[in-house]
């Protein structure tokens, strides 16, 4: 998934070097008219009555008596399952290319709807399984292999026992998601790419304006900034509207389910413990002082000024060379880095570009942002960027084909266990922004070119992983405040504020125009508390890198098998082989210290050129 954060580009042209690429689809679907889609949306209603037809009922008995029936059983479901996912992925890819087509939007509407209505025909199963007793379960997987290869899912399966619901209700929970929290998803992305903004005589959508706030020209970006926080004000009621309402969703949904903090189920969904992200949030949010509020004092200094606007935070520095990428000088980059790693990683990567699995440019209604979206292990991922031409891109390139290489790999796992949860799915991404990163820094020429380099890595790692814990600290205010009544636009300013002010420390002034920036954050509606899963993967990442650059041989295969493992492995069993273990509080403080250590180099570089 994308970074947050929601700036991908920059300004520039991305090169001379042609067209840039636009995914093709066909490898799901020939058309949205097409037989192929039809039939598999008929087969999906059809194979979703028989199969609940077939056990509904049944379940308990079939695992006394028949366990490789019931093996079979969930063979059946997982076929079903994955066939939805690719109607899905289709459906959802086409709208995210141009979520103001109104055909799109009714045909991702249409698939929706279809889908979730074949689907309630299969939330039985999930229900009766966990209703098993754990001692019959166990037998049926032990004596039957064709059931045993699903125990880790199985496993995660029991984890949401204490939290479901009777079949009834878990229905109705299901059935009126079309017309409850999806609908308030699909109007929050097609008000955002509605967005029109007007910026020195110019018309723009949203991922043009926030990219002008990484111009070279402190007045552009000032009037980017004003422009974005007036626009985003003046659809303050939607936004709040949709902010409440999901938020109180969320409430009754935890409520009924017996979860006693709002971020609890994501935890549950990460398979992490609720201790091990309050750790990981606390010894951030103990740095913020150390990395964030030192880092941007310095910043300062160099726009000589005496504060920072919230429109400088990603300002390029006027004495820093400033290099842009054509399309091929980016694709190459990200290969050669990961080829130096492994050669099947760059392999891998490789496909996404020859086979048209990439989405590249920026268009009028496109989702904002990036991501990398697995679709089913039968078909490929496919990655979508705004590519503009900026390093801060070409790290985002390696960040999703991190992702799309993690997903490639996994799908040997089948559609029930190829996702990883969201903790360790960021974990390839970073990793790919890490190599990409380290080997530009062996390529830089001069000290100036380091300079540069290690100041894109800091301000990317502070937007990574102090930005993440802010945005997560927001949500948990937001949440928290909304258990006592609706929140107004200025309440949830105030929060927004508030976060700000504490994360990035006293070099900024904050002015009433960005007191509305919290209203284009996509994870706050989509996945909430998501973020922190982007500061747990770089502080992971931190540490795993450290344990690459000191190995002496086998890394590369370990590194494969994990990322192998998809959703099949704990965090502890898929950290063990690297001696890591996230549960250790000093395992974050280690992620953390290796920040404040690009900061002590960029330091001594400034030092020196000062001797």
């Amino acid at each position: 998934m994308s970074k947050a954060d929601g700036q991908t580009g920059g300004a520039a042209k991305a090169g001379s070097d042609g067209d840039l690429p636009e995914w093709n689809l066909d490898d799901l679907y020939p058309g949205t008219d097409s037989q192929a889609y039809r039939d598999d949306l008929a087969w999906c209603d059809e194979a979703s009555k028989a199969f609940e037809a077939r056990y509904k009922g049944r379940l308990a008995s079939l695992a006394a008596d028949e366990p490789d029936t019931l093996g079979a059983a969930v063979g059946e479901y997982e076929e079903i399952e994955e066939r939805m996912g690719r109607i899905m992925s289709y459906a959802g890819l086409l709208h995210a290319g141009d979520t103001s087509d109104p055909k799109r939007a009714k045909f991702y509407g249409d698939a929706q709807e279809k889908i979730t209505a074949a689907s309630s025909h299969l939330l039985f199963f999930g229900l009766e399984l966990n209703r098993l007793e754990d001692d019959v379960l166990e037998k049926a997987m032990s004596s039957s292999p064709k059931l045993g290869r699903y125990k880790p899912w199985l496993t995660d399966l029991r984890l949401e026992k204490p939290y479901q619901l009777d079949d009834r209700l878990e229905q109705l929970f299901h059935e009126k998601s079309v017309t409850g929290r999806s609908a308030w998803n699909r109007l929050f992305d097609e008000t955002l790419t509605a967005l029109s903004f007007s910026i020195g005589g110019k018309e723009m959508s949203v991922e043009p304006a926030l990219d002008l706030l990484q111009d070279r020209d402190r007045g552009k970006r000032e009037a980017a900034g004003r422009e974005i926080g007036r626009v985003l004000d003046a659809n303050g009621r939607v936004f709040t509207l949709i902010t409440n309402t999901l938020a109180k969703d969320k409430q009754i949904s935890d409520d009924w389910r017996g979860f006693g903090d709002p971020a609890d189920s994501r935890h549950l969904a990460n398979r992490v413990e609720p201790e091990v992200v309050d750790a990981l949030a606390a010894a951030v949010r103990e740095a913020f002082p150390r990395i964030s509020h030192r880092y941007y004092r310095m910043k300062t200094g160099w726009l000589g000024l005496d504060k920072m606007e919230y429109w400088d935070r990603n300002a390029p520095l006027p004495q820093m060379p400033e290099k842009l990428f054509s399309w091929d000088e980016a694709r190459s980059t990200v290969l050669d880095a990961y080829e130096r790693f492994s050669p099947q990683m760059s392999q891998i990567a490789g496909r996404f570009f020859d086979h048209g699995w990439i989405d590249a440019p920026v268009r009028p209604g496109k989702a904002p942002g990036a991501f990398s979206h697995p679709t089913v292990p039968s078909a490929h991922p496919y990655v979508m960027l705004n590519y503009l031409g900026r390093p801060r891109d070409v790290m985002t390139l390696a960040h999703e084909l991190g992702h799309g290489v993690h997903q490639v790999l996994a799908a040997d796992q089948g559609a029930l266990m190829a996702q990883t949860p969201l903790t360790l799915a960021e974990t390839a991404s970073v990793f790919g922004e890490m190599l990409t990163f380290s080997r530009l820094l062996e390529k830089s020429t001069n000290v100036e070119e380091r300079r540069a380099l290690l100041i894109q890595k800091v301000e990317d790692m502070i937007n990574t992983v102090i930005r993440q814990i802010a945005f997560y600290l927001f949500e948990r205010k937001v949440h928290g405040e909304r258990r006592n009544g609706e929140l107004t636009k200025d309440q949830l300013g105030d929060c927004w504020i508030e976060v700000q002010d504490e994360s990035l420390g006293g070099a900024f002034s904050f002015d009433e125009s960005y007191r509305a920036y919290w209203m284009y954050i996509p994870h706050f509606i989509h996945s909430p508390f998501y973020v922190y899963a982007y500061a747990f993967g770089d502080c992971l990442v931190n540490s795993l890198y450290a344990v690459y650059q000191n190995a002496e041989s086998g890394f590369q295969e370990r590194y494969f098998e994990m990322l192998r493992a998809g959703g099949t492995k704990h965090h502890s069993e898929l950290l063990a082989p690297f001696g890591l273990d996230a549960s250790d509080p000093a395992f974050w403080s280690k992620g953390l210290a290796v920040i404040e250590g690009l900061i002590d180099e960029i330091e001594r570089i400034e030092k020196a050129g000062q001797a």
